[in-house]
């Protein structure tokens, strides 16, 4: 034998390894069912007068009192459900008589040591100190239940050791709640488990225990996920039913699209300069004046359903064009591209055009001037970027052609002559004559001229242009070079003029931008305004997954895979400050100090930065998988990095935030980190994971895993971003993978708690929102999936950050201030049973 693995070996590796989870599974599964069977006989005792459990006429002991504890109904009846491979039982446990096999026992004799019968761990599972010990007065003690020989046990016999029991299958039969507790061992006795008898096998039902009143459980992607709920609950009945009397308006929108857009920077006749992000077309006003309704320095049209990607204005300066990307609802129905032309006065939409005419998207279009806007140009994204002109009024199409196979990004009418129509793009720019089909659908003619750049580098994009008062053209390009073309006269001896009547030239080139420019805008008095993108002197310009709000002032920080890291003034609406991390950032937290701020990034290192000298103050590294959380303890002490090797690293903090040391290290995840909060009193953790686990940490006890959960059920934090919880369970949509929310917050004063979803949504739900399929107000806008959303310090607006559109939203919270209990709305699904099991 050479000792080389056989070729059974890997399919049994993993077929072990596939029954060792499964194994975990159900251990888990047993801890969560003597955790509720423990907390059972607790309530039974005070519930239930003692002569009903004795059975025998012994006299009651004074003192027990028959009222229900707080938390749970007076006629609660817990009861036990198995749901197993073969067999389908139930067993309750009834206030009189008493349970068989159960009773009070003789009272322990005196100066005798009576200690607890076990310890709970992980999940709610229990140590036993021995079969012959005693329990604490007064707690029903488990009495050996006589054995049934017409019953026999598969893989067991009568014979069979107490270090063998675990391996029978409980499914098999009906058992009493007293043959559970003596039948359960330690966590260690049950790790020596022989997969191979463990119930759960493919294609049969895992078993699932729930007890009312104790906890509820939901399932995401097959997974169980237990939540224990808390003692101060009576019932999920008189938890929030309706959506929260707490509303969204959007109050201001960052950031701009300079990374891919087309020519979209205008000026209306009101002042106000448009243009676009996400889903969003936004009139700003210079200088932060109102803008009209909806205050402040911004309005917004809000009536497309995907993102929005060019825009044109109406020669009388009130009338807009925008076009919009295809795209698919959460559904899954296609969303066609259209053109949307409305009111900038009311923000009204006045009418469609194109509906089903377009491929992909709308990337460009324009209105004529010169018959005082009637006609439209628009360029479709199909393969052949096809060129149509449009009577506005009648919404009906008078032309097309074929324009090139190169990318269009801008095109418009000379504003002398309708008939010349001027396109650009990649490495061209073209000249179209429109003749002919004025009012017959259809019957006009397009013919093209081709720019020359002579002795002018030909850049490779040219994706926006602006006629000026004289006649010429003005272009932006790649290299960020404004070229100037005029009219020149044929030249036969130069390539490319031949058998042209009239070309045009490049007459003079400015160098603008350190990058491409992607709008050109002539103001009023005649001064020309450009949009860069490169330079990043608007806004952000890739993916956005970092967020953090200011402890004390109306500011946050966000941060992404533009490797920037911004510092916004909510109130100003103004961007304080930004710096190139050099390093992509995906998660941020400020000390509650305020004076530094901690930046996770994508390689396991993390910056400490003072907010005022923006001077880095730490510089640490811990392994090297992307850093997922950053959270500071409310007293600022601590320090948790969660990071994707599944570690949660803890740091001590120096009260200024400045300097922080290890501490230790919170190992027990089983995939990497994505949520975690601190509880108030600083000294535990709630984690979530890649695998939806909920874990609990005591920090301030050397970062020991709290194997016994249900003993959190009642721990209050300060903040609550964790997805996975009781609080927040509600949160999740029908039919939900696990990945549909990226990110949750609970409001400051938790009355509410908002959503950051997978379909480009934020929602409003009501604190705690533990009801299954809670109604919620949604809110759309973004045109990417939202990654992050943040209150911030005294709850008066809220932050939302889109993903691949890069936008940055704020909201205004309206009603926030209302005192008292949210009023009763009734629910839209359903309630939830503490027993049932969420299909999530």
């Amino acid at each position: 034998m050479d000792g080389a693995a056989g070729p059974g070996d890997g399919p049994a590796r993993e077929a072990l390894q596939s029954l060792s989870q499964r194994l975990r599974v159900q251990e888990q599964e047993m801890e969560l069912v003597k955790a509720a069977l423990a907390e059972a006989l607790r309530l039974l005792r005070l519930q239930v007068p003692p002569s009903s459990l004795q059975g025998s006429g012994t006299p009651a002991p004074p003192g027990d009192s028959l009222a229900a504890p707080p938390g749970l109904p007076p006629t609660c009846t817990p009861s036990l459900v198995s749901r197993g491979t073969q067999t389908e039982t139930e067993v309750e446990l009834k206030s009189s008589p008493g349970p068989p096999g159960l009773s009070n026992g003789p009272p322990a004799p005196q100066g005798a040591s009576e200690e607890p019968s076990g310890t709970q761990s992980e999940g709610g599972g229990s140590s036993s100190s021995g079969a012959g010990s005693p329990g604490p007065p007064g707690i029903l003690r488990p009495l050996q239940p006589p054995q049934r020989a017409d019953t026999p046990r598969r893989n067991s016999s009568s014979s069979s050791s107490p270090s063998e029991r675990p391996r029978q299958k409980l499914s098999r039969k009906a058992i009493s709640s007293a043959n559970l507790l003596v039948r359960s061992g330690s966590t260690e006795s049950r790790g020596g488990k022989d997969p191979l008898s463990s119930p759960g096998g493919p294609g049969s039902r895992r078993s699932n225990y729930n007890l009312e009143g104790i906890s509820v459980k939901m399932f995401l992607r097959g997974r169980p996920i237990t939540m224990y709920i808390p003692s101060g609950i009576r019932s999920l009945e008189e938890l929030p039913s309706g959506p929260p009397p707490e509303t969204l308006s959007l109050d201001w929108v960052y950031g701009y699209r300079g990374r891919d857009s087309r020519s979209n920077l205008f000026v209306l006749r009101s002042g106000e300069v448009v243009y676009f992000i996400a889903c969003v077309v936004v009139l700003y006003r210079p200088g932060g004046g109102p803008g009209g309704p909806g205050g402040g320095g911004q309005r917004h049209y809000r009536g497309h359903t995907d993102c929005v990607r060019c825009l044109a204005v109406h020669p009388d300066g009130v009338r807009v064009a925008s076009g919009q990307t295809a795209g698919v609802d959460k559904d899954g129905k296609p969303l066609q591209p259209v053109v949307h032309i409305w009111d900038s006065e009311t923000l009204l939409k006045l009418q469609e055009i194109g509906l089903g005419a377009f491929e992909r998207g709308v990337g460009a279009l324009a209105f004529s001037a010169a018959d005082q806007g009637a006609f439209l140009c628009v360029v479709d994204d199909s393969n052949e970027h096809m060129l149509s002109v449009w009577d506005c009024s009648r919404g009906m199409k008078l032309a097309e052609i074929k324009s090139t196979n190169d990318s269009v990004l801008a095109v418009g009418f000379n504003p002398r002559d309708s008939s010349c129509i001027v396109t650009s793009g990649k490495s061209h720019v073209h000249f179209w004559n429109w003749s002919g089909g004025v009012g017959v659908p259809g019957n006009g003619t397009l013919t093209r001229k081709q720019g020359v750049f002579g002795k002018y580098k030909k850049p490779k994009f040219i994706p926006c242009f602006v006629f000026l008062p004289d006649g010429d053209i003005l272009t932006g390009d790649s290299e960020g070079n404004i070229l100037t073309w005029g009219r020149s006269p044929s030249d036969s001896k130069t390539p490319g003029r031949g058998g042209a009547k009239e070309t045009y030239g490049i007459v003079a080139q400015a160098h603008a931008h350190e990058g491409s420019i992607f709008a050109l805008c002539l103001r009023r008095d005649g001064t020309v305004l450009s949009g860069g993108g490169r330079d990043r002197r608007l806004g952000h310009t890739d993916e956005l997954w970092g967020l953090c709000t200011h402890p004390s002032q109306n500011r946050f920080l966000t941060c992404g895979h533009d490797r920037q890291l911004c510092l916004w003034d909510g109130e100003s609406h103004a961007l304080a400050w930004s710096i190139d991390l050099k390093e992509t950032g995906l998660c941020a937290d400020f000390h509650p100090s305020g004076a530094v701020v901690a930046v996770g990034l994508n390689t396991g290192r993390w910056l400490v930065l003072d907010t005022e000298t923006r001077e880095i103050v730490s510089d640490v590294i811990d392994g090297n998988e992307q850093l997922s959380v950053v959270r500071y303890s409310p007293d600022g002490l601590y320090l948790a990095i969660g990071s994707h090797d599944n570690v949660i690293y803890i740091y001590s903090v120096s009260s200024d935030g400045a300097k922080s040391s290890r501490f230790g290290r919170c190992m027990g995840h089983s995939s990497f980190i994505t949520h975690l909060d601190w509880s108030k009193d600083g000294n535990f953790i709630m984690s979530n994971s890649g695998d939806y686990e909920i874990l609990y940490w005591d920090v301030a006890g050397g970062c020991k895993q709290l194997k016994n959960r249900y003993e959190s059920r009642d721990r209050e934090w300060a903040t609550y971003t964790c997805v996975l919880g009781f609080h927040v369970y509600g949160v999740w949509p029908d039919g939900s993978d696990g990945t549909d929310i990226n990110s949750l917050c609970r409001s400051h004063n938790e009355r509410v708690v908002a959503v950051a979803d997978d379909f480009c949504k934020v929602h409003l739900f009501q604190y705690p929102c533990a009801r299954a399929k809670a109604p919620s107000r949604m809110y759309g806008g973004h045109g990417s999936h939202v990654t992050s959303v943040r209150f911030t310090h005294d709850d008066s607006h809220l932050v939302s950050l889109g993903g691949k559109d890069a936008s940055i939203f704020q909201w205004r919270v309206l009603g926030a201030g209302g005192a008292g209990p949210a009023p009763a709305t009734p629910s839209r699904t359903p309630s939830l049973s503490p027993a049932s099991s969420l299909d999530v």
